[in-house]
């Protein structure tokens, strides 16, 4: 007699992420345009970038036509120091309904189970997923007591997901997971897997490093079998992160170690085709994939800030192309420095509609000024100053020259 394998329910509206190699959540290259990137070359989920519960309550939801896009924006804190000026609101997420929705999963900033539930219920209705991010080590989160610093608290942690389970994951039938480092010991890590499972979840990422390791340096492993044995026997999906190349070697890697699912991080920041098998064909020229990403940023006015910082990425830096890019200021720049024309007049639109033909135009008077400077000056007569004085010439005497003269 065989006994059956244990599994959490997966809610009607949430996903299992078994059998899934997903995008990692990353600050500013997990925006809405690098999702539907990854999910078009072949990403089974794709994870947010950590969004903190306050920046969320308070926002303004808006359906947006032009883009097919949800916005949550808010007027910025400090808008009251310029009076008189127009008051531009601030995008705080965005996520594609018809695009992504159902393979979309929300990760939240939390040290509260009261602030996680009132921001999570904002967006519960688009997305498959909540996660908890309780991994990111950098300051800006652990200062204020979220990321990797709830660690250090598995009852409080453990608290907050117990509070998204039932009055997020229970109410929107959708799934609550949680990511995690490595602890500072096997037995440590043990115990805190163990209670996190207990708590109605129904995922689990397991990122192998531990806090104070940066991501140049190697993940570690070792304990994963441990975590996958754990969370199988407590039905909860374990999806593995950390060195994560492309989706072979996430295949590879989930059946090695027992892995639900694998993650892709860095390397899907630097090229979003590595979500593509080897068989169907495998990592794509760095000038396919940018000009894919253009299409996508275009068609859903896309932020420019995101976007030059993405084609940072997406571009060799040693290129010309990178020079022309990085310097630009607006997207028919960018369409210009990438040769394509094609797209000049959706990127002309984007470009009005986000305010950036201003600089654009003037670029361009700042470029004849000084092509015609430079004109000038070849030709020995520099502009109309030259051309006054001709008209106006006086004998030297009476221009004072002459009593210069005299005077030395």
């Amino acid at each position: 007699m065989t006994s059956s394998v244990k599994r959490v329910s997966i809610p009607k509206n949430g996903v299992d992420y078994r059998g899934k190699v997903v995008l990692a959540p990353m600050v500013r290259s997990g925006e809405l345009p690098s999702r539907l990137l990854a999910l078009h070359y072949g990403a089974d989920l794709v994870w947010g970038p950590e969004t903190i519960d306050k920046s969320m309550i308070g926002t303004t939801k808006r359906a947006n036509p032009l883009s097919s896009t949800i916005d949550y924006t808010r007027t910025p804190s400090n808008h009251s120091r310029t009076p008189g000026s127009a008051v531009k609101e601030s995008y705080i997420y965005r996520l594609h309904p018809a695009r992504e929705s159902r393979r979309l999963v929300f990760q939240i900033g939390t040290s509260s189970p009261s602030t996680a539930v009132e921001a999570a219920k904002l967006v519960a209705p688009h997305v498959a997923g909540i996660d908890v991010n309780a991994g990111c080590p950098k300051p800006f989160s652990t200062s204020g007591g979220m990321g990797a610093a709830l660690l250090q608290k598995p009852d409080h942690l453990a608290s907050i997901l117990s509070a998204l389970v039932k009055e997020v994951g229970e109410v929107f039938e959708i799934g609550i997971s949680v990511k995690i480092r490595l602890l500072e010991t096997a037995a440590k890590t043990e115990a805190l897997v163990k209670k996190l499972c207990s708590t109605g979840i129904t995922g689990l990422t397991i990122h192998c490093r531990t806090t104070p390791m940066r991501p140049r340096e190697r993940a570690i492993r070792d304990q994963l079998h441990m975590i996958t044995d754990i969370c199988r026997s407590e039905g909860v999906a374990c999806v593995m992160n950390g060195d994560v190349k492309n989706k072979d070697e996430a295949l590879q890697l989930m059946q090695e170690f027992g892995a639900d699912g694998a993650m892709i991080a860095t390397a899907a920041e630097a090229n979003p085709s590595s979500f593509r098998t080897s068989e169907e064909g495998g990592l794509l020229p760095w000038r396919e994939v940018v000009h894919e990403y253009t299409k996508i940023v275009l068609e859903v006015d896309n932020k420019w800030g995101n976007t030059k910082f993405t084609l940072g990425q997406l571009i060799p830096g040693k290129s010309e192309v990178y020079k022309k890019v990085t310097a630009s200021k607006s997207y028919i720049e960018v369409c210009e420095a990438l040769g394509l024309e094609h797209l000049y007049e959706e990127a002309r639109g984007v470009d009005e509609r986000l305010g950036l033909s201003q600089f654009r135009d003037a670029t361009a008077v700042g470029k004849a000024k000084c092509k015609n400077k430079s004109a000038q000056a070849a030709s020995g007569r520099p502009g109309s100053e030259r051309s006054i004085e001709a008209e106006t010439r006086k004998p030297l005497s009476e221009r004072g020259v002459g009593s210069f003269n005299m005077a030395v």
